[in-house]
């Protein structure tokens, strides 16, 4: 009898109980960003990547950050973890197609995401794909902090279809996230004057 990979716990035959699936998916979410925060803490303020020097084994002042980290909990490390991972759920799946090219964090987070009842029903790796997403994430939360960002609500979509029917779907949008498209009808929140009407438009209960 299959057992949940995480917990041990009866999972219905499935590789995950509910509760690690939910996790897995809501941590998939989170972690482009997550580090997209940490690359906000570890850049010194008024600097970019390309003012920060290795002193590792010379002599002089040591860098302002601990080269450790960098090394260890960083976008480019997350990335490569993820998107081995997307690499052998589509293997798994689909033998018959070539691995994935690189696509990013975000883009790889999204993929796994999509798949996941499947990864849950039938990858029986899904255990250690979420101990290991549940690893970037603590390494990326030691960096900046607890909680974890949240999505905030900033009203419904105000957007319009051709007959004048107003979509209304909830908008939410992560903190410093400057676009977002609405999840029903698509439309892309932007510009100022979008994030305007969005804000002017709102019913007046919401308001």
């Amino acid at each position: 009898m299959i057992t949940c990979e995480v917990c041990g716990e009866e999972s219905g035959g499935r590789y995950l109980c509910g509760r690690h699936a939910e996790q897995l998916a809501a941590r998939l979410g989170d972690l482009p960003t997550l580090y997209d925060e940490v690359a906000q803490c570890l850049v010194p303020r008024g600097g970019g990547w390309g003012e920060i020097v290795s002193t590792r084994g010379a002599a002089g002042p040591r860098s302002p950050l601990d080269e450790s980290v960098l090394d260890e909990v960083n976008a480019a490390r997350a990335g490569e973890v993820v998107h081995l991972w997307r690499v052998d759920v589509q293997r798994e799946r689909w033998p018959h197609h070539g691995a994935p090219d690189p696509a990013g964090l975000a883009t790889d987070c999204r993929w796994l995401a999509m798949e996941l009842e499947w990864v849950v029903a039938n990858y029986p790796a899904a255990g250690e794909l979420a101990r290991e997403v549940r690893e970037l994430e603590t390494a990326a939360r030691s960096i900046v902090g607890d909680p974890a960002p949240r999505a905030q609500r900033l009203g419904t979509c105000v957007a319009a279809d051709m007959d004048g029917v107003v979509c209304g779907a909830v908008i939410s949008r992560m903190p410093g996230q400057a676009r977002v498209k609405c999840r029903w009808c698509g439309y892309v929140y932007e510009t100022a004057r979008d994030w305007g009407l969005l804000a002017g438009l709102q019913p007046e209960e919401a308001a």
